[in-house]
């Protein structure tokens, strides 16, 4: 399944907010008996913090499974410095 994350907002800024949109994400769109792949696409996202994405992406990780997430960056770079400081502090 595919999860267009812009779908919690196009400017993703506080922990707060990125738990909030994990619980969401893991109540109402993402299916519990489903070992269907996840892919969270990025792409339509215009400003990310690496305290958002930790919570957002991290829940789900632990939720549902490193191995079943995978992520679409997309072309903006606060985007991908947002996730390039993540692994580096993995």
């Amino acid at each position: 399944m595919k999860l267009d994350v812009s779908k919690f907002g196009t400017t993703l800024l506080s922990r707060p907010a990125g738990r909030e949109a994990f619980l969401a994400a893991r109540a109402y769109a993402v299916p519990k008996e489903s070992t269907e792949p996840i892919e969270l696409d990025f792409s339509r996202v215009a400003v990310l913090t690496p305290s958002w994405a930790d919570e957002f992406v991290t829940g789900l990780r632990e939720e549902f499974g490193s191995g079943r997430i995978t992520i679409t960056e997309g072309n903006n770079l606060s985007v991908k410095m947002t996730f390039e400081t993540l692994r580096e502090s993995a």
